[in-house]
This record gives C-alpha cells, sequence and structure tokens, in this order.
C-alpha cells in the first residue's frame, strides 16, 4: 500500500530536531510532573510514596483529623521541627481560640516556619497572616474543595490536551505502527484524561474511586511512553532497532496474515460505533415523533396555566 505521508526517519534534520526537541522537553516535564506528585499527594498519609490512601486524603479527606494536622503530618512534615508541629496540632485539638495563637507562641512558630510561603503575595494557597485564613483549616479535613477541583480541572484539561495533541502529532507519522494501533493510541491519553479528572470529582464525594484516579493516571503514562518511544526510535535508531534488532520481529509479526488483537479490537469497535449509531438515530425518530409532542402539549398547558389564569397548577 502507497505511504500517504512522509516516515518519521524520512523527514528533514531539521524537522527531527524540532520533534525530538519538543518530545525530550515535554517528557522531562512529565517526569517532573510525576516527582512532584510524590512530593505532594504521595506526602498525603505522611509516608514517601504514592499510594490509595494518598489519593483518599487528598481528595476525600482524612475525616479524623483536621486539614491542618493532615498537613503538618504528610506534605508539611518536614517544614518544622517535631516538637513544634506537635505545639500547633494541640492547639488545633482544644479549639484553636485566638486568645491562645498569640499566649501559646502559636504565631511565632507560623511567622518562622509558614509564612515565608503561605502570605499574601503567593497564589492558590491559604494567607498565614491573616488569622481566620489558617482557622479555616482548623476544621475537619474533607480533601480538596469543589472549587479547587474546578480550577484544577479546567487547568488540566486544556494544558494535557495541547500536551497530547502535539504528541500525537507526532507519532502518527510513524510507519512500524498500523492505523489501528495508532487510532488507539493516539484516542487513549484523551480517554484516560478525561477518566482521571472525572475520577478526582468521584473520590471527592466516595473514597472508594481512588483506585480509578490511580488506573487512569497510568493509561495516560502508558500510551505516552509507547508514542514517545516509538517516535524517538524511529527518527533516529530505525535501521539498529527495527532492521536489525528487536523490532524486525514486531515487524515480522504485525505483516503475518494473523488477524491481530488490534484487527480484532478495531473490528469490534466499528461494530459497536454502528450499533450506537443505529441506537441513536432509532431514539432520536421514537422522542421526536411520540415523546417530544406530549411534553410540548404538557409544557403548553402549564405556559397557560401559569401565566393565562394566574394559578399555579394542582
Amino acid at each position: 500500500m502507497t505511504t500517504k505521508f512522509i516516515p518519521l526517519k524520512d523527514h528533514d534534520t531539521p524537522i527531527k530536531v524540532l520533534f525530538t526537541g519538543y518530545l525530550c522537553t515535554v517528557g522531562l516535564g512529565y517526569l517532573f510532573a510525576l516527582i512532584q506528585i510524590l512530593f505532594t499527594h504521595g506526602m498525603a498519609d505522611g509516608k514517601f510514596g504514592l499510594s490509595v490512601d494518598d489519593i483518599v486524603y487528598s481528595y476525600y479527606g482524612n475525616r479524623s483529623g483536621t486539614v491542618l494536622e493532615q498537613k503538618l503530618n504528610g506534605s508539611m512534615k518536614d517544614n518544622a521541627p517535631e516538637q513544634e508541629r506537635f505545639k500547633i496540632m494541640e492547639w488545633v485539638r482544644e479549639g484553636a481560640d485566638k486568645d491562645d495563637y498569640k499566649d501559646d507562641g502559636i504565631d511565632k512558630i507560623i511567622e518562622s516556619r509558614c509564612v515565608m510561603c503561605h502570605n499574601k503575595e503567593a497564589d492558590g494557597i491559604p494567607d498565614f497572616t491573616q488569622f481566620e485564613s489558617l482557622k479555616a483549616l482548623t476544621a475537619q479535613d474533607t480533601g480538596a474543595t469543589f472549587a479547587s477541583l474546578t480550577r484544577v480541572s479546567h487547568v488540566h484539561m486544556f494544558g494535557i490536551s495541547f500536551i497530547f495533541m502535539f504528541v500525537g502529532l507526532i507519532f502518527s507519522f510513524a510507519e512500524t505502527t498500523t492505523t489501528q494501533y495508532k487510532c488507539i493510541a493516539i484516542g487513549m491519553p484523551y480517554a484516560f484524561l478525561v477518566a482521571d479528572i472525572l475520577s478526582w470529582w468521584l473520590t471527592k464525594i466516595h473514597p472508594m474511586f481512588a483506585w480509578l484516579v490511580i488506573f487512569a493516571g497510568m493509561g495516560m503514562g502508558v500510551s505516552f511512553m509507547f508514542m514517545w518511544a516509538t517516535s524517538i526510535l524511529e527518527m533516529w535508531f530505525f535501521k539498529p532497532v527495527f532492521i536489525d534488532g528487536f523490532g524486525s520481529r514486531y515487524l515480522q509479526w504485525r505483516d503475518s496474515a494473523e488477524t491481530s488483537f488490534a484487527d480484532r479490537l478495531w473490528f469490534y469497535l466499528n461494530v459497536l460505533a454502528k450499533q450506537t449509531k443505529q441506537a441513536i438515530v432509532i431514539a432520536t425518530e421514537y422522542w421526536l415523533m411520540h415523546a417530544w409532542p406530549v411534553v410540548k402539549e404538557w409544557l403548553k398547558s402549564l405556559y397557560t396555566s401559569l401565566f393565562k389564569t394566574g394559578r399555579r397548577p394542582e
């Protein structure tokens, strides 16, 4: 079959350098994002390393304690010695009284350990120069707020979608991958991105959805690494990998007469799409012919009852 695009290995060197520079930069960014997760969400239970409890505490909260205690035992643990952290937690458990805030020397600890980051110039974190902001964190820990989830969700939706769009665009020039595998690999990150962000909201409602956060994050990582590695190998190491190396066995398997898993999955996805389309057409026709006339008549009578007679319908 005639190739309808220029394979990655046949692009001009400046284009290869452009693609490689972008992929390497994004790859480093992805790595630092994973490290950042380990030092934030990964410390939610006070132990280094990401676990289900970390996800639950981050989104659902640790309902057995307060937000301030959870942070002092988790991601903020290394920012103050144990004696000072215990003194703050003791003040919280005794009611977080404003008078005791100064009498017990809590204000001095906050000024020396926390205000350097938690000040009015900081964006997105509480301002500890205001007692009310600190007091709000002495309530029960219910995890991320709906306001913060809304803010983070739309930022991730926009930002990560652009990252995967350009990675997928570069990967689409790969020639060692069939069209079916390309479609699956390019579409997977978007499906997992939606599942990942949706799982934050679901975990906020019930902790059992924490597993979905981990599963969706792993799915995005696997699809990213597959597209990233395939693109880099084809641009610079095509002959040693796909002609003389281990990749040659993959090409033999790809070109064999046997039906591959991707072919079978592609077939079932096409069947599912056709069935879904037929179901939508049938449901639309039923709605327009049977349901909509009834709803329209009911709305008309409701309008008449409310605005023509001035009475509420019984």
